[in-house]
């Protein structure tokens, strides 16, 4: 297998990433998450190099297969509502032991596929209004799973995946009207009837997170507090003083951009940004040189994923979005999104792989 047409400056900058996030862990903690991260990276790593050398053409032309894989996941997701444990508030993950598994994050990258496939195939009358209903029932039942568990962060992400491709494939504006509509039907409903009530105060805290300082808002203000005292340079590595004291919760997944920021100040969150926006130009340079709707549509949700879950993260760190639990790509704790993202790379470097070898024939 040759790797004449690996693209090395996207390997390299998904190690990058990777990397700011175990130099973090460390810091957080050297003996637990940052030994457990070590080893979800070298499964992702065997997962990359496997889907690298993997026909990504495979899953254009199988669809059935796609689709008997999303309806395992989606009885995954329903089994955690009957009998997954509660961690933390929310039956997100199973547990073999010590280790967990969180099938949310397999249905992300199931969905980009599934979706390229579908949107490919009728990119030419995409028009019709019934595709996208169809494309929408793809969605609606695995974010509606995602929902109760309650996972909103999660659940918001795979609609704005759907909508990508929607808008990407060129609907028209009375279906986006309507489209918009039914969005504002299903966000009520979900409020008045998902939610729970700690979900509801976490979204209109962040307006006046000051308002609860000790509840609500709490979350919102050590983690701004947490960026704003690392200033220019930081106070250093293993050197934070709110996430080593534990004022600053979860911070090694969803506030893992805070305590980074912390450490590094406000240079290294702007090294964290040239890196992610390197990879993510990077990725999109993978759909420009691909020569199949599959491909460009896959590398299109792909890197919707990485920049939505990246600015929502940093948004909620910042106090400019509600915190919603919506872990950093590559950089927070957590096996079931790392393998997976590194997996999605893999397949993006089987496409360059394939379209750069079209080229050369």
């Amino acid at each position: 297998m040759s790797l004449r047409n690996f693209d090395w400056a996207l390997f390299a900058s998904t190690f990058l990433l990777i990397a700011l996030g175990l130099v973090t862990l460390w810091s957080l903690s050297p003996g637990q998450f940052f030994l457990r991260q070590l080893i979800w990276v070298s499964i992702g790593t065997v997962a990359l190099i496997f889907f690298t050398f993997f026909d990504y053409r495979i899953f254009a032309n199988h669809g059935g297969v796609l689709l008997a894989a999303l309806i395992l996941a989606v009885l995954m997701l329903a089994a955690l509502y009957f009998f997954g444990p509660k961690t933390r508030g929310v039956t997100s993950w199973f547990w073999f032991g010590s280790v967990a598994a969180q099938p949310a994050e397999f249905v992300k990258i199931l969905l980009i596929l599934i979706l390229a496939k579908y949107f490919s195939q009728r990119h030419v009358e995409i028009y019709q209004i019934r595709h996208l209903f169809v494309s929408g029932l793809y969605v609606i039942l695995p974010a509606f799973l995602v929902m109760l568990q309650p996972a909103l962060g999660s659940a918001l992400i795979l609609i704005a995946l759907w909508l990508a491709f929607v808008l990407f494939s060129g609907i028209r504006f009375r279906h986006l009207a309507a489209t918009f509509a039914l969005f504002v039907i299903l966000a009520s409903v979900a409020w008045y009837g998902l939610l729970a009530p700690y979900q509801k105060t976490r979204i209109t805290s962040f307006l006046d997170p000051y308002r609860d300082p000790k509840g609500a808002g709490y979350n919102v203000i050590q983690a701004m507090t947490a960026v704003g005292s690392g200033r220019i340079w930081g106070k250093g590595i293993g050197y934070g003083t709110q996430s080593h004291l534990n004022f600053l919760p979860e911070a090694e997944t969803d506030f893992i951009f805070a305590a980074f920021a912390e450490e590094t100040g406000f240079l290294g969150a702007a090294i964290f940004v040239s890196f992610f926006t390197f990879f993510l130009w990077r990725v999109l340079r993978v759909g420009i040189a691909a020569k199949d709707n599959f491909s460009k549509l896959f590398v299109l949700g792909f890197a919707t994923l990485i920049f939505s879950q990246g600015a929502v993260h940093v948004g909620m760190n910042l106090g400019l979005l509600p915190v919603t639990g919506i872990t950093l790509p590559f950089v927070s704790y957590g096996g079931s999104s790392l393998v997976t993202l590194m997996a999605g790379v893999g397949i993006l470097e089987s496409i360059r792989r394939h379209s750069r070898s079209d080229i050369m024939e």
